[in-house]
This record gives structure tokens, C-alpha cells and sequence, in this order.
């Protein structure tokens, strides 16, 4: 496959150095998804905000960002894949900056716009160049040094997070992105080479189709917990105005001259069944990682440090499933990996169906470990098989629907999760409560004084029929999950197989089975 212009990776120079400043600028956008999170509560007092409407500060950042992702193609065609990634580094940084020093919730959601709108191009651009200086046999081991910063940036983002907040303050949650940006931006500024920018119009109307569904859809389901979901008109204006959007914009695709998006890009089987794992793998990493925390602090009761201890193994068995594949991804068929990942990740939610009140740790550390080698056996061959059989001028584009629908995939799985955790804790602690009444038998033995009426004892064992119905409900997504995962394993035998075949003296081209 042939390289852009102006890009021979085998003559590039400082690779090394040039891949550890494009790793720091994409493990602060990456962290920033997560690390505010848990700083929330604390936010809440300073900038005068209501426990609803402090939400928006993590509202606004997801949607500003999921709108501008999709147009980061053309804006590096226009203004230079380099220039723009300069330039997002810098705007990311000093956005991060003011939101430290923010002194209102209005000033806060505004900053944190602008630093969605800023950082929306970091990881597109990322992986655009990793794929761009490196030769095809080592795009394997590129990916999975990208992934690894990809997937185990949300994971430590709560812990992180929580350390800052707790040791410093809140503000300093956004601060820590200073020092990363500056040696980000020096790094690039320096070794990243430059690449030939080309004309290309600019379809508005498909951007705003586009934008209008993405951002539409990114609001009602990061609204839709706060206001009930369909009993609010809110949820139903914004479902109208996604499903236009994105029917407008397919149909627009489909029949301009010029569209925003080339369906050819479409024609790649290889990128069409990348999107779709990639959707898969977005709902089941941040799913999974939505529940777990509030899951060990309301259960077991565990400080928000202690919940970054135990998660902490999942990360690690992601970075070593990485550091395996991308040695071993050029002798072994990228699709029996991504088998093997699926199966061994719905084996980790399998495992966590059985968890229970009473349990340690072990089990949640042994799931977290298996669920982080899992994700890492899949994540790196698709990433890198999504791209083998692509035209070069398509990766940018398709670099950022890939993060697109990674991103759509996670919002839609936490949503989905979080609202069947909810209803059915309502529906679980109903039943349960049904059976305790004084005519059964077991309440008698489990606590008379309860049987007998006893407010406090009636209070014990409400707080235990709460507890269980809470587990149950958590069990139930985590099977959930597991069906999830279980479905997506046959769509791996829609990939192509790409061989390396070198011809004497000449680069690498790409064969497909």
C-alpha cells in the first residue's frame, strides 16, 4: 500500500521520538473523557452548580467533540495533518488551562467546549500518523502501542483523577495537561514531518446533516437519565432530530457530487467490519468501566483509591496483550486473534455474573485481567486489519469514523447499562420486598425482631434487600455484555486476510486472501 505524498516511513528520522509525542497528546485527550468524572461532586460548591446541572461539564466536552470529529479529514487536507495537530495541541492545552481556573458553570461548560472542539482531532490524527511513518510490517506494533494508550487511558482516568482531587483539588485534574501538552507539542513540532496539503471542497450541508445527528444523539443519551428518558419531550426532540439527521446525511452521501464523507470508503469490506467491532469493543471497554466503580463503592464500599487499585490489573492485561499482539500479529491471521479476544472477554463477563456481595476482590482482579487481555487481543488486529486494505488518501477519513463510532458505541452502551441498572433495581427490590412479610418462615429465622416489626431491624433489612437487588441488576448487564460479545464473534469472518508480499528491492504490497 502506498504511503501519502511526501511520507517514506522508511526514511523517516527520530520515529521513536516522534511516536512518544504523539502517544502524550493522545493519552491526555483520552484521559480527559474520564478524570473529570469523579472530581464532579467537588466541582459542584465552587462553581455554584446544581448535582443536575454539573453533568454538563462532562455533556458539553462529548458533544463538541463528537461533532468535529468527522470534519478532522478535511481540515487536514486543507490546512496540513501536521499544522492541525499542532494546533489542536496547543488549543487543548490552554482550553485544559482554563477550565482549572474556571469561576462559574457557565465558564466551565465554555472551556470545556472548546476543548472538546480542540481535542476531537488528537486521536484521528494519532493513529493517521503512526500508520504514516511506519512501514506496513510494523503497522501491527504501531497499533498496538496506539491502542494501549487508547483503551488504558479511560481506565486509569477515575484513579487519576480521584488521587488529584483528593490530594490537591479539583482544578488540578485539568492542570496536570499542561506539562504533557508543552513536551507534546515540542516533540511534534520538531520531528513530525510535514505532508503536502490538497484542495478539497467543503460540503456544509452534509457536515451539518451530520453534525446535527451525532450531536442530537450525543445529548439525548447523556440527557436521558437526567430527565427520565422518553417521558420528557426533550428525549423525543432529540431523537427526532438524530434520526434526520443521519437519514438526511446518508441520503446526501449516496446521491452529491462532492459528499462530505466518499461513500468509496464504504466499499472496504475490511473498514465497514472495523466500524462495527469497533462499536462493539466502545460499549463493552466503557461499559464495563461505567459499572465497576460505582458498583465496588456502593457494594463493598471501597474509597475511590482502593477502586483504582483493583481496576488497575485490567489496564495492565491490556498492555500486555498489546506488547504480545504486535509482535506476533505478522505471523498469525489478525482474525483467529480477534476470535480468540472476543471469546476470552465474554469469558471475563461470564466469570463476572457470578459476582456477589460477599466476595473479595480476587475475582474482580482475576475478570479485569482476562476482560483487559481480551480487549487487547481485539483491538489491536482490527485496528490494524480495518486500515491494511485502504486507499492511503482514505485514512484520515476513515481514521476518524473509526474514533467516531468507537466513541457513539461507548455513549450508546452506557446508556444502555446505566438505564437497565436502574429499572431494574426498582424491579428487583420490589420482588425481593415482596417476601418478606411476617408470615415467612425465613425472615423469622433470618431476624425475628424484623418479622416482629422492628423499625431498625425492618431498616437492616431493607439496606440487604437493596444490596441484593443492586447486585442482581449489575449481573444482569454484565450478561448483557456477554451476549454482546457472543453475537459479534461470527462478523470476524467477514474480514479480509491481508499477506505481506515483498517484491525484490521493492516495499511491502498488500495481498488479500
Amino acid at each position: 500500500m502506498a504511503q501519502p505524498a511526501g511520507v517514506d516511513p522508511n526514511k523517516v528520522a527520530h520515529r521513536g521520538l516522534i511516536t512518544v509525542s504523539i502517544m502524550l497528546a493522545t493519552v491526555m485527550q483520552v484521559l480527559d473523557t474520564t478524570i473529570a468524572n469523579v472530581a464532579l461532586p467537588t466541582m459542584t460548591g465552587d462553581l455554584g452548580a446544581s448535582p443536575d446541572t454539573i453533568n454538563w461539564v462532562l455533556t458539553s466536552y462529548i458533544v463538541a467533540a463528537a461533532i468535529m470529529t468527522p470534519v478532522t479529514g478535511w481540515l487536514a487536507d486543507r490546512f496540513g495533518r501536521k499544522e492541525l495537530f499542532l494546533t489542536t495541541v496547543v488549543g487543548f492545552t490552554v482550553m485544559s488551562m482554563l477550565c482549572g481556573v474556571s469561576w462559574s458553570l457557565e465558564s466551565m461548560v465554555l472551556f470545556r467546549v472548546l476543548q472538546g472542539l480542540f481535542g476531537a482531532a488528537i486521536v484521528p490524527l494519532s493513529q493517521t500518523f503512526l500508520l504514516d511513518i511506519n512501514p506496513k510490517e510494523r503497522h501491527g506494533s504501531a497499533m498496538a502501542l496506539w491502542g494501549a494508550g487508547i483503551m488504558v487511558g479511560p481506565i486509569i482516568g477515575p484513579t487519576l483523577g480521584g488521587w488529584l482531587t483528593e490530594s490537591f483539588n479539583w482544578r488540578w485534574v485539568f492542570f496536570i495537561n499542561l506539562p504533557v501538552g508543552i513536551v507534546a507539542f515540542l516533540g511534534c513540532a520538531a520531528y513530525l514531518p510535514s505532508i503536502a496539503t490538497r484542495l478539497r471542497g467543503f460540503d456544509f450541508f452534509g457536515f451539518a446533516m451530520l453534525s446535527l445527528g451525532v450531536g442530537a444523539l450525543q445529548l439525548m443519551l447523556d440527557r436521558g437519565a437526567e430527565v427520565d428518558w422518553f417521558s420528557a419531550a426533550e428525549i423525543w426532540i432529540e431523537l427526532g432530530l438524530a434520526l434526520t439527521g443521519f437519514w438526511v446525511f446518508v441520503v446526501h452521501t449516496m446521491t452529491a457530487k462532492s459528499p462530505f464523507i466518499d461513500p468509496k470508503i464504504f466499499a472496504d469490506r475490511n473498514f465497514v467490519t472495523g466500524l462495527v467491532f469497533i462499536f462493539v469493543v466502545g460499549i463493552i471497554l466503557l461499559a464495563s468501566l461505567a459499572l465497576l466503580p460505582p458498583m465496588l463503592s456502593r457494594i463493598f464500599n471501597y474509597p475511590t483509591i482502593t477502586t483504582g487499585v483493583i481496576m488497575a490489573p485490567r489496564g495492565v492485561g491490556t498492555m500486555v496483550s498489546m506488547i504480545l499482539v504486535g509482535r506476533i500479529i505478522q505471523k498469525v491471521d489478525a482474525r483467529y486473534l480477534v476470535v480468540l479476544g472476543l471469546m476470552l472477554t465474554a469469558y471475563s463477563l461470564y466469570v463476572m455474573t457470578g459476582f456477589t456481595p460477599q466476595m473479595d476482590s480476587y475475582l474482580i482482579i482475576e475478570s479485569g485481567i482476562v476482560q483487559g487481555l481480551g480487549l487487547g487481543l481485539v483491538f489491536v488486529p482490527l485496528s490494524t486489519v480495518a486500515f491494511a486494505t485502504l486507499a492511503p488518501h482514505f485514512r484520515t477519513d476513515a481514521a476518524s469514523l473509526f474514533s467516531l463510532v468507537r466513541n457513539l458505541g461507548s455513549s450508546i452502551g452506557i446508556s444502555i447499562v446505566t438505564v437497565l441498572l436502574t429499572r431494574n433495581v426498582q424491579i428487583n427490590h420490589a420482588e425481593l420486598s415482596a417476601g418478606m412479610t411476617p408470615f415467612n418462615p425465613n425472615l423469622w429465622a433470618a431476624s425475628p425482631a424484623a418479622a416482629g416489626g422492628d423499625p431498625t431491624a425492618l431498616l437492616q433489612i431493607d439496606g440487604l434487600v437493596y444490596q441484593q437487588s443492586l447486585m442482581i441488576s449489575y449481573v444482569n448487564d454484565f450478561k448483557l455484555m456477554m451476549i454482546i460479545t457472543l453475537c459479534a464473534i461470527p462478523l470476524a469472518m467477514l474480514l479480509r486476510k491481508p499477506r505481506m508480499m515483498a517484491a525484490a528491492g521493492g516495499a511491502p504490497a498488500a495481498h488479500m486472501d
